[in-house]
């Protein structure tokens, strides 16, 4: 919340009850469930007073019988990353984890975000708004190939399809329209998958994601075996360095809270 003074918590009684948001109705519910599972488990080993809930119907409801002082947010996708969520919790009055209101909205809407950083000269893949299949031939065109076609409101992954040929585009297309009315054509860019995590203002040693797959897609997060996770990441310090700088400025210019993560894709021109 953004009024909200940071201060240093040592007696797990001073966080009274917390309630575990996690599972909700979005397309990332499973995942959620397991988030939210492990983040209760650590929370109830260190004697915080915790309790799960499932966020599906009354959340108002449920938050107010429980009686609970502050909420975990381990939602994932609509209706939890969005705002929506920290909306309910901001009303409710209760403290809650992450970002608020205006910066849960605009991380999980790529078109906006991407409006937003190429405002503060932040390097963005070109890009095309596809509302309607006519559009294909013209976007391939000016944007040439590979794409990659996503839903603009959706988080790890969902909906996601690269497009090496040009009649791979609409059925991308309508893959991602299934997700949300609003679907992004961009650029892809070839090179490294990196990610480095924010917090309380400071950005953390980046990671290389390898992956044996197409790219780093809902799989390659959370379920294959496959995945590689490098820290150090291998980058020059002038290069990390220099990502640390566009992350917290990412961070910024969304808005963002307390903690979050900055994903980088990398040209090879830029690796090592």
């Amino acid at each position: 919340m953004s009024d909200v003074v940071t201060k240093r918590i040592n007696d797990p009684a001073h966080f009274g009850r917390v309630a575990v948001l996690m599972g909700g109705d979005s397309a990332e519910r499973e995942i959620s469930l397991i988030t939210g599972k492990a983040v209760l488990e650590a929370l109830v080993r260190k004697g915080v007073d915790a309790d799960g809930m499932d966020a599906r119907g009354d959340v108002a409801g449920m938050l107010a019988a429980g009686r609970f002082d502050r909420a975990w947010v381990a939602l994932h996708g609509r209706g939890g990353e969005d705002g929506t969520m920290q909306g309910l919790l901001e009303t409710q009055r209760l403290p809650y984890t992450g970002s608020g209101v205006l910066g849960s909205a605009l991380c999980m809407d790529k078109l906006r975000s991407k409006q937003l950083f190429r405002a503060w000269g932040l390097e963005t893949p070109d890009f095309e708004v596809m509302t309607d299949p006519a559009q294909a031939d013209a976007i391939v065109q000016r944007l040439g190939l590979p794409l990659i076609a996503k839903p603009a409101g959706e988080g790890s992954s969902v909906g996601m399809t690269k497009v090496e040929k040009a009649e791979e585009l609409v059925p991308a297309w309508r893959q991602a329209a299934r997700h949300d009315d609003c679907v992004l054509v961009e650029t892809w860019v070839s090179g490294g998958e990196y990610s480095m995590g924010v917090l309380d203002g400071v950005a953390l040693p980046i990671v290389r994601i390898e992956t044996p797959r197409t790219f780093y897609d809902y799989e390659a997060k959370y379920f294959s075996d496959d995945t590689r996770y490098h820290c150090p990441a291998g980058l020059a310090d002038d290069v990390e360095a220099r990502c640390a700088g566009l992350a917290l400025d990412a961070f910024r210019a969304l808005g963002a809270e307390g903690w979050g993560r900055v994903d980088f894709l990398m040209g090879e021109d830029l690796v090592p």
